[in-house]
């Protein structure tokens, strides 16, 4: 149960997940669920040798890095904003840039993935912000892009996207601005929703 709570919190990402849902999903009463995650987060908080550690905000729960691995993962992030970034983010990157401001959710039914860590990636790399929450249950982040992204991309203003088509496949232009080669060296694409069960971050 305790791999459980910890995969669904790596997955949930900066959402974070609240009990009465971390319950259903394990399907065991809430106080059952409570402990369970108490003691997952007394496990990761003494173990010197695991980067993350779980946070309480209320009844929701968030998994984090640990302080302690700052200074490694901002060497990680330095140099340029989209340098190393995965096919899945730049999937991401490209539905957040032609739909904003648009939820996690949102983006997870375009791609028919989970897509929490290509976000996390994102905001670490600056290419997008918050903007806002969607007043909906829940009250979900939006996000759209920023200044960063589109000094990156040689862009003006949003205007200057190129457009999409209505049917068929993208053209060229709009492939050529998102398009990257991925560590396999495959040319990678906007409008890839295979349903490919995991991502890259």
């Amino acid at each position: 149960m305790l791999g459980v709570i910890e995969a669904v919190l790596y997955a949930a990402g900066e959402d974070g997940v609240d009990l009465h849902t971390l319950a259903e999903i394990l399907g065991v009463s809430v106080a059952a669920t409570r402990q369970q995650v108490a003691t997952l987060a007394d496990q990761m908080a003494a173990d010197e040798q695991r980067g993350l550690f779980i946070q309480q905000s209320g009844e929701r729960f968030y998994m984090l890095t640990k302080p302690a691995t700052a200074s490694a993962l901002k060497k990680y992030f330095q140099g340029p904003p989209a340098t190393g970034l995965s096919k899945a983010a730049l999937e991401c990157l490209a539905i957040i840039a032609y739909q904003q401001p648009v939820t996690r959710i949102d983006i997870d039914e375009v791609r028919g993935v989970q897509s929490s860590g290509s976000l996390q990636t994102l905001v670490t790399r600056q290419l997008i912000a918050e903007a806002g929450r969607k007043d909906a249950p829940g009250r979900p982040i939006m996000y759209r892009t920023t200044d960063v992204f589109l000094d990156y991309f040689g862009l003006r203003s949003l205007d200057d996207l190129p457009p999409l088509p209505t049917t068929g496949t993208p053209d060229p232009e709009t492939l050529d601005l998102f398009g990257r080669e991925d560590i396999d060296g495959e040319p990678t694409s906007v409008t890839s929703t295979d349903g490919t069960p995991t991502e890259e971050k």
